[in-house]
């Protein structure tokens, strides 16, 4: 696995991740606010981490799917530790348990390595038919 490359492709997916997931909070569509910003944050999500496994890669990688997922997810969620939870979510009123109990956070984490495996499967597919 290309280390630096896969923490880049993840600060990419986590910074999109994040700024739609505020954002949601400035227009009301819903009448519950957490699960609106969940659903923008899945809405956003899916485009984003295939743009993020887009880059990773973009240079010829070979890592598996759902180990590049897997590996991509804890690192949103060491971000979502140390940036997300203490500017975002204490001041709200919320804490790293809450946030990290959630079965919300766990949906979109499963979407997030799914999405990572799909595209990775569907490159792999791409690629063996080419040739």
């Amino acid at each position: 696995m290309e280390i630096k490359r896969a923490i880049i492709a993840t600060a990419i997916v986590w910074t999109l991740g994040v700024t739609a997931f505020i954002l949601s909070h400035y227009v009301r569509l819903m009448d519950n606010p957490e699960l609106q910003a969940n659903v923008v944050l899945i809405l956003v999500l899916i485009p984003s981490v295939i743009l993020g496994t887009k880059f990773y890669y973009k240079n010829g990688a070979q890592t598996n799917g759902f180990k590049l997922g897997l590996f991509m997810f804890l690192i949103t969620i060491c971000l979502d530790a140390i940036i997300t939870v203490p500017v975002f979510i204490i001041p709200a009123g919320g804490d790293h348990l809450s946030f990290f109990s959630a079965p919300g956070f766990w949906f979109i984490g499963l979407v997030y390595i799914l999405v990572v495996l799909l595209y990775a499967g569907f490159r792999s597919k791409m690629r063996t038919s080419k040739l």
